[in-house]
């Protein structure tokens, strides 16, 4: 009887561990999210860039972008939501859009274009894996230091 409860209760404590894992993978799930507002043509249309997009999560102005930049946010979680706040051209009014979108489990840096967003374009069409691109390394010859230092016998 003791040893049968005693199993009992060793089955729940690593179901409740696989149990927490398996929430945690997905509340814990971080993700970088850049905000890029620059041109650029999908479909054979072309989408201008903003004068200014200011980017707003959890009340936090986390980027302000101008024309051709791109902005950084970090996210805890699956599901992006934020207020962009757009200036179509300088000297106009700006206007807000809350937005609100899931992150694809495969991506960790995720690229974001606020132009084709806005559109209402497909997922497909504003979001992308972000890739960095590696610097060339440069071929540095190596200076190759010869000691003429002698070791002798002469003590």
């Amino acid at each position: 009887m003791n040893k049968k409860r005693q199993l009992i209760f060793r089955c729940a404590a690593i179901l409740l561990v696989i149990a927490l894992a398996a929430v945690m993978f997905v509340i814990g799930r971080g993700h970088t999210i850049y905000f890029d507002n620059k041109a650029c043509e999908y479909g054979g249309k072309s989408y201008d860039a903003y004068y200014k997009v200011t980017v707003i999560k959890d009340r936090e102005k986390v980027a302000k972008l101008a024309e051709d930049e791109r902005g950084i946010a970090d996210l805890m979680g699956q599901k992006l939501t934020v207020t962009l706040e757009i200036t179509d051209k300088k000297g106009e009014e700006s206007h807000s859009h809350k937005v609100s979108m899931p992150i694809p489990y495969s991506m960790d840096g995720v690229v974001i274009n606020v132009p084709l967003l806005m559109a209402g374009q497909s997922a497909d069409a504003y979001m992308s894996e972000f890739v960095p691109i590696a610097a060339p390394e440069e071929d540095e010859e190596e200076e190759v230091v010869i000691d003429e230092f002698e070791m002798t016998d002469d003590v």
